[in-house]
């Protein structure tokens, strides 16, 4: 991936930086809600694209700001929100080079939430060895790791950003994406004029190529038998119809599709209670070619007759 993030660390100023503004608020002070940006905060480990992230939402009309001092977030918004109406769209990116900040973020996320601002964090994420390939490839040191190797940059970055993880509503893994697919995944999400309840990428994998890293959710086909060891279907993929007609009509097949889209019913509806929108759901079978990717295509054809708005990845599909 031709994404590179490792600027040199920049003054942002000072925690009680002050800004001033002539915009209009009730006679008390307060900004109407109705006036609130909508906001994404943007992290994840660096090299892993989020200058590429924070790019693709600029080019969609986002106002975008890097390296913001996780403390001046609410002050970003409420600017925005006296902006009267200028400033609808605001995206932060948040990671470690502002790292003396960056304990100020959850005190900040509590402030957005106590305000009702309506908010989501986008991680993106990527394995070692692509991040270790990124560095290497650009000559520039990880801004962790001191005087140690890149690696042990990588350890002490994954550490300082495991909750923010956790807490994140969309989870990119960029290992294999390049530029392109990159900006493809975050147009997905965020090119739609109107915002949707609930987006799901459905995801066929191979168990052999280790498992998704952003997956909420994984369930394993293995327990069908497998066409490669059916002379005729073994060239194909689970996108061909007789091979999707072979896994469907073993035992259990289709009670399982049935059954795995009423549980995901269920899940949905929590996932949207609990105002996540983004799921990724992840199908895997031996090589990720033919048992995960008809029942891929059969998920996400049900969940997208349900109203979900749906993308389908083969992850594995051709790779052997």
């Amino acid at each position: 991936m031709n994404v590179n993030e490792h600027e040199e660390p920049q003054d942002q100023g000072g925690e009680d930086a002050q800004v001033s503004t002539g915009a209009p608020a009730d006679a008390a002070g307060v900004v109407p809600e109705a006036a609130i940006p909508e906001l994404v905060i943007i992290s994840g480990m660096s090299g892993a694209g989020r200058s590429t992230a924070a790019k693709c939402l600029e080019d969609l009309g986002w106002f975008v700001v890097d390296n913001l001092p996780p403390a001046l977030i609410p002050t970003m918004v409420e600017l925005g929100a006296r902006s009267q109406g200028n400033v609808a769209r605001i995206a932060v990116v948040v990671d470690v080079r502002g790292r003396r900040f960056f304990d100020n973020l959850r005190e900040s996320l509590a402030d957005l939430a106590a305000k009702h601002v309506t908010r989501r964090i986008v991680f993106l994420e990527s394995s070692d060895e692509a991040l270790v390939r990124r560095f290497e490839s650009v000559r520039r040191p990880h801004p962790l790791q001191g005087d140690g190797r890149i690696v042990d940059g990588i350890d002490a970055e994954r550490e300082l950003l495991r909750e923010l993880r956790g807490d994140a509503d969309l989870v990119i893994d960029t290992s294999s994406l390049n530029v392109h697919e990159l900006r493809a995944k975050m147009d997905a999400q965020f090119a739609g004029e109107e915002e949707p309840e609930l987006r799901a990428t459905v995801m066929s994998f191979g168990f052999k190529y280790g498992l998704p890293v952003d997956a909420d959710l994984v369930a394993d086909m293995r327990f069908l038998p497998n066409p490669h060891w059916v002379p005729e279907l073994r060239p194909f993929t689970g996108l061909n119809e007789e091979v999707s007609a072979y896994v469907f009509n073993q035992p259990g097949a289709k009670e399982f599709l049935d059954r795995y889209a009423e549980l995901l019913r269920l899940i949905a509806a929590g996932y949207r209670r609990e105002g996540k929108r983004y799921v990724t759901i992840a199908i895997g079978c031996t090589g990720g070619k033919h048992r995960s990717v008809a029942t891929s295509e059969k998920l996400a054809a049900r969940l997208a007759a349900e109203g979900v708005e749906t993308v389908v990845v083969h992850r594995d599909m051709g790779r052997e």
